[in-house]
């Protein structure tokens, strides 16, 4: 029988947007397969927002759940296996679901074919661009 996981994942973000609250996901980031960003990895693991105003060409499909999100202005395409998503709650009450971290086993689902029109994310090109400072306000008088 295959995995509840991704249906009740579903079901679960439908709930919460629904309820007009905001969607977030926690992914233990160092099983096999996820693809976020690394600076957003805190202890092995990334909560990522998934409201529709924060993602684009969301797909929480059965196997793997792909989306895009901009990360310090730059769009990343992520890709999270279903099996390493850890809990999906609602960021505003805490509520939702989690799930243990041992179902199914170390590896991923063969990998989706990206579309054509996602741009790179590996940041390839990171190394052209130079790196802005940290943001900061000054006082003029």
């Amino acid at each position: 029988m295959s995995s509840n996981r991704p249906y009740l994942l579903r079901a679960i973000y439908d709930w919460i947007t629904d309820n007009n609250l905001t969607p977030y996901v926690l992914v233990d980031a160092a099983r096999e397969g996820v693809r976020v960003p690394p600076q957003v990895v805190k202890n092995g693991q990334v909560v990522l927002n998934l409201a529709m105003r924060a993602v684009a060409n969301l797909d929480l499909g059965n196997e793997w759940i792909s989306f895009q999100a901009r990360f310090s202005g730059v769009s990343q395409s992520i890709l999270i296996p279903v099996q390493a998503v850890l809990a999906l709650y609602a960021q505003e009450n805490g509520q939702g679901m989690m799930f243990p971290a041992d179902e199914g086993g170390d590896t991923p689902p063969p990998s989706p074919e990206p579309p054509n029109d996602m741009p790179p994310s590996d940041g390839e090109d990171a190394g052209d661009k130079p790196r802005r400072g940290a943001p900061f306000l000054r006082v003029v008088k």
